[in-house]
């Protein structure tokens, strides 16, 4: 830290004219006559104050070797702090060895453990049918196939199984760890015991010995072509394999429109209406900015966007810039303005006196409910409801992404951001893969590389390789006001120079979570009915962050439950309401149209495409520019 002047202690004399001097100026002034000058001090009387200062050149010098080390660790770590991992090691090492009584149960535990599968063991040898030891986790389904049932593969998985609860047993209920450093204990302790899998070797998983022994090992050479060939592309910066099949504005991302205004964040795409009348209220829709937007407008036949212009409503669509390292001070406040608050002015003027559907997903949804807030609290009365998919705005439970989010982890990530200005997009995914590592990492590594397997890519999958970056600043600013310290459900996030509330939301919403979302949990996107006494209609639908949001209608094995609270209404807790709320099969797309139309007016002629009296005229086709930066 710069040190400043030295102040004096107080009752010490000055290095200057002792008290003889001081009689001498006493009596000349007496006298009247014009005080002498003070003596010069001496060379050494004071010490030299810019030596005292931390010189800049070492200051630079430190934080470009500290922040440059943490990017480069970073780089083998998928941006993980091995500080803050240590951290959570140390905390429940320390407790479990002052705890004799959890470890003695520990010990009964394990001897009970292995000696009900000995004792399975020596019944299975005896008898045709035997009960399982222990049985995997519903959504475990590495297992599943009929060879793991014979022995002796059926006795490896049981043990592995059995090794796996006891360390769950072991990284967790241990008194005095703090919440976050058990669960990032347990999280990773799975994921180390999942990398021993007997599913993921050659020579204890049944299936691939089977398909090994059927193909004379062609499998196995497969998969070591399908290995070299993605660690090329890897190296390369190239996206995955069949990704080629799929071309923005070709066949994904076609339904027709034009990009009516731009700026340096956004391009706002209206779409050509495919109805002869539509409803008078426009629809905006606010994706995320981590991926790119289409995936609201996939192929034709699961484009959200279509099946909207089909029903008789004007759809406006950000899509977000890429940004790169000049972007790097980009900052959150910068989304909502450039963003959200340029599109509805845009909209307002191709569209005037017709209030706007507010639409977000995911982080487009947290972004959106900020700005419907500030315009709330600043009496803008432009958005007539506001509708969230798998979106939040309350992060206490905010699912395993959590174990990422603390001071030590943030502080290691924003030196990697540092670095570059932006957090680059295979950074976000290595850390998106890990929560759910048996489905995006082990299962296929065991279908490509050990079964020799490619599977067909679909448009969902290659938009899903079509990440975007995310700048310093704003990514800082939105894992540690929202993530860290929860700013906005706690009403100190700040919009506009003054503090937004989403308590001021009291327009009807339409809000969906999904069921299987390792992103945004569905009991955290219900937390909605806690912080706001608007009118709500949650969904919670089948499916993931993506796939879930993604159930057009005709999509096999979907479903969903509804229900709606008044405005006046009594909070009911997430349980409750998943008992009661009515179970619907299929699509819960029309079930959102309908609300839609139900709070618009009458259909009417479909307004022109741009403004252009208003600085809107159409600029190009859609998608667009900023959906094709790389």
């Amino acid at each position: 830290m710069t040190e400043g002047p030295m102040p004096r202690k107080r009752g010490t004399k000055r290095a200057d004219p002792g008290r003889s001097g001081r009689r001498v100026r006493a009596a000349g002034a007496r006298a009247g006559e014009a005080l002498p000058a003070p003596p010069a001090p001496a060379a050494d009387s004071a010490p030299d104050e810019s030596f005292l200062r931390d010189s800049h050149a070492a200051t630079a010098f430190a934080e470009i070797v500290d922040r440059s080390l943490h990017a480069g660790v970073a780089r083998f770590t998928a941006g993980l702090s091995p500080i803050a991992l240590a951290d959570a090691y140390q905390d429940w090492a320390f407790h479990l060895a002052s705890l004799p009584g959890k470890r003695m149960q520990l010990a009964e535990k394990f001897a009970k453990k292995w000696l009900r599968f000995a004792n399975y063991a020596a019944r299975h040898l005896s008898q045709e049918d035997t009960t399982a030891c222990i049985v995997p986790l519903p959504q475990d389904h590495r297992f599943d196939a009929p060879g793991w049932q014979r022995p002796p593969f059926d006795l490896i998985y049981q043990s592995f199984l059995l090794t796996q609860q006891w360390w769950h047993n072991a990284t967790t209920d241990v008194r005095g760890v703090t919440r976050q450093h058990e669960n990032m204990v347990a999280f990773t302790t799975r994921q180390w015991l999942d990398v021993f899998s007997p599913s993921n070797l050659v020579a204890t998983n049944p299936e691939v010995l089977a398909r090994t022994q059927q193909e004379f090992g062609l499998n196995l050479v497969r998969g070591w072509q399908n290995f070299l060939e993605d660690w090329e592309r890897a190296a390369g910066g190239r996206k995955p394999a069949g990704v080629e099949a799929f071309e923005i504005g070709r066949n994904v991302a076609v339904t027709p429109g034009q990009v009516v205004w731009r700026n340096r964040l956004i391009e706002l795409i209206q779409y050509a209406p495919a109805t002869g009348s539509v409803h008078p209220e426009p629809v905006l829709i606010v994706p995320a900015w981590i991926m790119k937007y289409y995936i609201l407008d996939l192929s034709p036949r699961n484009s959200l966007v279509a099946h909207l212009v089909g029903r008789g409503f004007t759809v406006f669509m950000i899509s977000w810039r890429n940004p790169g390292p000049e972007d790097r001070d980009l900052a959150f406040e910068d989304y909502r303005t450039l963003g959200v608050g340029a599109a509805v002015d845009a909209i307002a003027a191709i569209v005037p006196r017709r209030k706007i559907h507010g639409v977000g997903y995911c982080l487009g949804g947290t972004l959106l409910a900020i700005a419907a807030a500030a315009m709330a609290r600043d009496g803008d009365q432009r958005l007539a409801t506001l509708s969230f998919f798998a979106a939040q705005v309350d992060f206490t439970e905010a699912g395993e992404l959590t174990l990422f989010i603390n001071d030590s982890q943030l502080a290691f990530l924003e030196d990697t951001m540092w670095e570059q200005g932006f957090l680059d997009a295979r950074q976000m995914a290595g850390a998106f893969q890990l929560l759910r590592s048996n489905d995006l990492i082990w299962s296929r590594i065991i279908r490509e590389y050990l079964m020799g397997e490619r599977p067909a890519m679909t448009d969902l999958m290659a938009w899903n390789a079509d990440a975007t970056r995310m700048p310093y600043r704003m990514h800082t600013e939105y894992l540690r006001k929202l993530f860290l310290d929860n700013d906005l459900a706690e009403g100190r996030y700040v919009a506009g120079g003054r503090p937004v509330a989403i308590s001021d939301l009291r327009l009807p919403m339409f809000v969906v979570g999904t069921e299987a979302d390792h992103v945004a949990p569905w009991r955290s996107v219900y937390k909605f009915h806690l912080l706001t006494e608007a009118e709500i209609t949650f969904v919670l639908t089948s499916g993931g962050h993506n796939a879930g949001i993604v159930s057009e209608p005709g999509h096999p094995h979907r479903h969903y439950r509804i229900a709606m609270q008044a405005a006046d209404g009594h909070y009911v807790d997430p349980e409750l309401w998943a008992a009661d709320a009515t179970r619907k099969e299929g699509s819960w797309w029309p079930e959102w149209t309908q609300w839609l139309s139900s709070r618009s007016a009458r259909p009417a002629a479909p307004p022109p495409l741009g403004a252009a009296r208003a600085g809107y005229a159409p600029i190009c086709d859609a998608p667009g520019t900023y959906a094709r930066i790389r």
